[in-house]
């Protein structure tokens, strides 16, 4: 059997509308032939799922089809094949000898990814027998141990207590569930700080942006709006002056960007939810009313450009539903640290714009604000890709290292942001607005002190107690209450 990764368009009525989700076609015995059960499974979630997770899905269920055909015949049932299965994406296929007799040739995945992968099919093999699909489950339910139970007991609790609807639940169904666990155990994932994810460093930010993004062969002698990629000096500004998601910016339309009324040298930005987020006013819809939504808006008006929400390879840009300041029109605004990134944002957005002028570039295509200057893409949306090309030609430019273990990739501006604001002590409800976060604890990550600032207030600490320096280990409210109490027993025998 053999088999192929494909994108499905489904049509599930007349109206010409379509959903389109990645498939995999196999073909077995000259017949060809789709998975339907993993379409539907994606139709169900479309909405609520991401590209992304659906891409896992589809590797976890090729790896699976990889095993079976490579291991026919040799497991009675689908728990044993499957139990072999998880020990083999942890450990590799590839023998001590070098060898693999499977032809699989798998190297070990790591634990996360193992357990990414194993978690993604069981929920997937549970769904196809819950809704009938013919099939056993993979990972089914058996009676768990004691330790499990308390286990599963605290993470049901744990996560009602955040649901909505948890208060819903009964003791007696939360003592249900926490009485099974999965017949094969996932491997245990390896316990980190969560501090690893580094930020782009403060003192190289200006050199990235007016040395890295300076564009090759240009020099003093040119037109500043012609000397600088503007585009790539936006973006990073809205990353690390502003908080955003590496995804976000690119859902901005052009008219999304003003000057703020109380200082016009500073920008005001809405990033609008990309489907639900109220549209511009200017077209009306065919009942003569306002549309309502951004998704109706692009419908109507730039019918071949969905939100990009909902778009597929370059074009997508994902969304991780944050936290909007305006649940009416569904927007969230940037609010930038230090502020005067705002006043830095506005001149970069002027001389971006400019740029797009004289590429000739209009909004009657479409409405996006970040476009592509070259070749075939001349004018259509910018990639998510393109500014990560973009950024390690920047980062490399000025000399340093490209990745996410320097903070030199995308995902080190916000961090940037993040740990700009745990420095500066805004306080976590401030920090929390500023990166949009739903909840207090989703920034754990970025209140933990980097390596380098564990080492440095180490090294301070060790050349405190060497030179005989007292190292204060005490609160300023333990020291308060330590000298009220000595006040209080030897106070009056001093009067």
């Amino acid at each position: 059997m053999s088999y192929v990764r494909v994108s499905v368009r489904v049509y599930i009525d007349n109206s010409g509308v379509y959903q389109e989700v990645p498939g995999i076609l196999c073909e077995e015995n000259g017949v060809r032939f789709l998975i339907e059960a993993l379409i539907d499974y994606f139709l169900r979630y479309y909405r609520v799922r991401s590209l992304s997770w659906m891409k896992k899905i589809c590797q976890a269920v090729e790896m699976l089809l990889d095993y079976m055909e490579a291991n026919k015949g040799q497991f009675a049932d689908a728990e044993a094949l499957f139990e072999a299965f998880a020990q083999r994406l942890s450990s590799g296929t590839i023998n001590s000898e070098g060898r693999d007799p499977s032809g699989l040739y798998w190297m070990g995945k790591g634990t996360e990814n193992a357990r990414a992968l194993l978690f993604c099919l069981g929920e997937f093999s549970a769904w196809m027998y819950k809704n009938r699909y013919s099939s056993v489950q993979l990972n089914p339910w058996v009676e768990a141990s004691t330790y499990e139970q308390r286990l599963a007991w605290t993470a049901h609790v744990n996560q009602n207590s955040r649901s909505l609807l948890g208060h819903l639940d009964t003791a007696e169904a939360r003592s249900q569930v926490c009485q099974k666990a999965r017949a094969i155990k996932m491997p245990s994932n390896t316990v980190g700080s969560g501090g690893a994810v580094k930020a782009f460093p403060d003192s190289k930010i200006r050199d990235l942006l007016f040395k890295g993004f300076l564009l090759p062969g240009r020099s003093k002698k040119d037109d500043i709006v012609d000397r600088y990629d503007w585009r790539g000096i936006c973006i990073t500004l809205l990353l690390n002056f502003g908080g955003l998601r590496v995804s976000e910016p690119f859902h901005l339309w052009v008219g999304d960007v003003h000057p703020d009324p109380t200082d016009a040298s500073r920008a005001i930005v809405f990033v609008y939810h990309p489907t639900e987020g109220v549209p511009p006013s200017d077209i009306r819809g065919p009942n003569g009313r306002r549309l309502a939504t951004r998704q109706a808006y692009l419908a109507m008006r730039y019918p071949t450009y969905p939100p990009r929400v909902l778009g597929r390879r370059g074009y997508h840009a994902g969304w991780k539903n944050p936290r909007l300041d305006n649940d009416e029109e569904k927007y969230m605004m940037v609010h930038w640290f230090p502020t005067d990134g705002g006043r830095l944002f506005m001149q970069a957005y002027t001389f971006y714009m400019l740029q797009r002028m004289r590429e000739k570039i209009d909004s009657k295509e479409h409405p996006f604000l970040f476009v592509s200057f070259r070749g075939e893409q001349h004018g259509k949306p910018y990639s998510i890709q393109a500014y990560g090309d973009a950024l390690e030609s920047a980062v490399r430019r000025i000399g340093l290292p490209f990745g996410r273990a320097y903070g030199t990739h995308k995902h080190g501006h916000r961090h940037a942001y993040g740990a700009r604001q745990r420095r500066a002590e805004t306080g976590e409800i401030i920090t929390m607005r500023g990166l949009h976060h739903k909840s207090i604890e989703s920034q754990s990550v970025y209140g933990l002190p980097t390596i380098e600032e564990i080492t440095e207030r180490l090294e301070i600490a060790s050349k405190a107690m060497a030179s005989g320096t007292a190292v204060p280990l005490m609160s300023e409210m333990d020291i308060f209450l330590e000298e009220a109490l000595h006040d209080r027993m030897y106070g009056r025998n001093k009067r």
